[in-house]
């Protein structure tokens, strides 16, 4: 299947400029395309792993993508999709930025693939060396007030405000795709929905700076923002954005995130951001209409996208954690998955090396008296690592750690409790 026919029948595609002739570019040579991403932050979430993959696709059938970090435009600031300003960092703070999310995107896209090797590039390599006059003369000119007003990234914050800083950014992210048309033969932007105005905009600077009667083929795509079923936004959970690399959102809590996919949402995901063949996600999606309660979708879908990010120990790992805390068997949890699969619950830092079990209950405020504690007790609703524990003179020892650090403490059926010797 033709790759633009493809990511139609994914529902991957919003916009493109020239459809017709850009489906007969990418027949017939091999097309170098690139996808911005600004380093606003140490790390891309899962809203920035779409595009990944679109340029991953695009990899796959032949073509070289282009992973732009935007080390000089991440200064500035992308107006797009915001009513307010945004924070401007240091230099510093922005190379570091760019550095992490370098690594991230060399585990999604393929560095090292032959002919078609993805490669990553700095827009602060070539905006750096452009001087003020140059960018007014040779690129500003081109560049009508009206023009970048009538844009929506411009127009919506027109009421509200926009810097001068800001407005620019348009003209700095088109004079990247004139310089990569240039020095590379990019041919192709493709970003957000968000992202239509910024990217015809460096397809008119391309145009307008073509020498007379060349003809300059270019052409930009954009994929549809996310929506979920229940109207939440995708990305987000109570405990904040899914991050891509895993010092910031654990391999565990990743993995949970597609487990935890609706049914309505989960055949959609499977064609964002899986491989998967058309038929192998239509017999998927059977599975969700027969069989729901089972969720094989969401574990596949949870599979293949933790194993893409993360790799198949990582995966593994989250497996693990998980068939524990669903079965209860938890001494055979190491230090790192006790610590992944129990981030966000109570934490009791322990200085004793033995503790009796009712005196630890109040004390890690696990149950609200002594007496509440006894009641606990004596009602079957403790569990210390996995294991029922009724008895009222039990003593925590050092043979109730796990990983000679750690105890887990359930009371009922779902309320986890850690417990971490000093």
């Amino acid at each position: 299947m033709h790759i633009l026919e493809d990511l139609k029948a994914r529902g991957l595609v919003n916009q493109t400029t020239d459809e017709e002739s850009l489906q007969k570019h990418l027949s017939q040579e091999q097309v170098t395309l690139y996808c911005g991403f600004d380093p606003t932050g140490d790390s891309l979430h899962i809203g920035h792993l779409l595009p990944l993959l679109i340029l991953k696709r695009f990899q796959r059938a032949g073509h070289r993508p282009l992973a732009l970090v935007g080390g000089g435009t991440g200064m500035i600031g992308d107006p797009s999709g915001r009513s307010t300003e945004r924070q401007l960092n240091s230099e510093d703070t922005v190379r570091y930025y760019s550095k992490q999310i370098e690594k991230q995107m060399a585990k999604v896209l393929e560095f090292d693939q032959g002919d078609n090797a993805a490669a990553a590039r700095n827009n602060l390599d070539w905006l750096k060396n452009l001087t003020m006059i140059e960018f007014l003369r040779d690129v500003g000119k081109h560049f009508g007030i009206n023009y970048m007003l009538a844009k929506d990234s411009v127009e919506s914050r027109i009421e509200h405000g926009i810097s001068y800083t800001e407005f620019s950014y348009m003209i700095l992210q088109s004079y990247d795709f004139l310089n990569l048309f240039r020095e590379e033969n990019c041919t192709l932007q493709i970003g957000g929905s968000d992202q239509w105005g910024n990217i015809t905009a460096g397809l008119e600077l391309i145009r307008r700076t073509s020498s007379e009667g060349e003809e300059a083929k270019a052409f930009g795509l954009t994929v549809p923002l996310i929506t979920k079923a229940d109207g939440s936004k995708f990305g987000k959970t109570a405990g904040g954005a899914i991050w891509l690399d895993s010092e910031k959102t654990t391999p565990y809590e990743f993995y949970q995130f597609w487990i935890n996919t609706d049914d309505r949402d989960v055949i959609n995901f499977f064609h964002y951001f899986t491989f998967l063949s058309l038929d192998e996600i239509d017999e998927l999606r059977k599975e969700v209409e027969e069989q729901p309660e089972q969720r094989v979708a969401q574990r596949r879908l949870a599979e293949e996208v933790t194993r893409m990010v993360h790799d198949e120990e990582a995966l593994q790992q989250a497996q693990k954690i998980t068939d524990a805390l669903f079965s209860g068997e938890l001494k055979d949890l190491t230090g790192s998955e006790i610590e992944q699969g129990f981030k966000d619950v109570p934490t009791h830092h322990l200085d004793e090396q033995e503790k009796g079990l009712i005196d630890l209950l109040v004390e890690a405020k696990i149950s609200s008296s002594k007496r509440q504690a006894r009641e606990d007790i004596q009602n079957g609703a403790i569990y210390i690592n996995g294991d029922r524990q009724q008895d009222m003179k039990y003593t925590v020892t050092e043979k109730d750690r796990i990983d000679e650090t750690f105890t887990i403490i359930r009371r009922g059926k779902k309320k986890y409790f850690l417990i971490r010797f000093n």
